[in-house]
């Protein structure tokens, strides 16, 4: 089956209702047995082109993430980028640590007239952030939040290799702290 490929449905939408500067969030790092959550914010310039093979991160390989990146940061208007601490995700639990992650990311931004966030609606963000709409599997069908997700994804995968060199023994440059069996054996 054929990945779907996000739009710019959501967006133009937006745009067109004179909300120009529609930001795109995604975080990575809810899952993993360790490391940081971490959020991208990205907002695009209206009526902005497709980057060719931009969709949802899980969808794609490392190298085809890693070349996305740098077009993304080119055409972007802005990216922001957060992140939550293991300390943090201990002290306030993974849903609130990641919420902070995607605030921190957006407060990146220099500002945004509108949110696109990919998930559930998230009790208390409106007040944080301003007006914003959660959208289910966002990151396949929502392009900016979809660009969101790939940058999320390669920043964290870049950090879990920089902490796989300090603290080696976890496969972490591998499988990202996913926690497959030979990570689970190394604890």
């Amino acid at each position: 089956m054929a990945p779907i490929v996000p739009t710019f449905r959501r967006e133009r939408a937006l745009w067109r209702a004179g909300a120009i500067r529609v930001a795109g969030v995604d975080e990575v790092g809810v899952a993993p047995a360790c490391g940081p959550v971490v959020a991208a914010a990205v907002i695009l310039h209206p009526n902005a082109r497709r980057i060719p093979g931009v969709r949802d991160s899980k969808t794609l390989s490392a190298a085809q993430r890693e070349a996305l990146v740098p077009q993304i940061r080119r055409r972007a208007a802005a990216v922001g980028i957060g992140a939550a601490s293991v300390a943090e995700i201990d002290r306030l639990n993974i849903y609130h640590a990641t919420h902070l992650a995607m605030r921190r990311a957006l407060a990146r931004l220099g500002g945004h007239d509108h949110v696109l966030v990919d998930g559930l609606r998230i009790a208390g963000f409106e007040e944080q952030v301003g007006p914003y709409d959660a959208i289910v599997d966002g990151d396949a069908l929502v392009y900016t939040i979809a660009c969101a997700s790939v940058v999320a994804k390669v920043v964290r995968d870049r950090l879990m290799t920089r902490l796989a060199a300090r603290h080696p023994g976890y496969g972490w440059a591998r499988n990202a702290g996913y926690a497959p069996a030979e990570h689970r054996a190394a604890l």
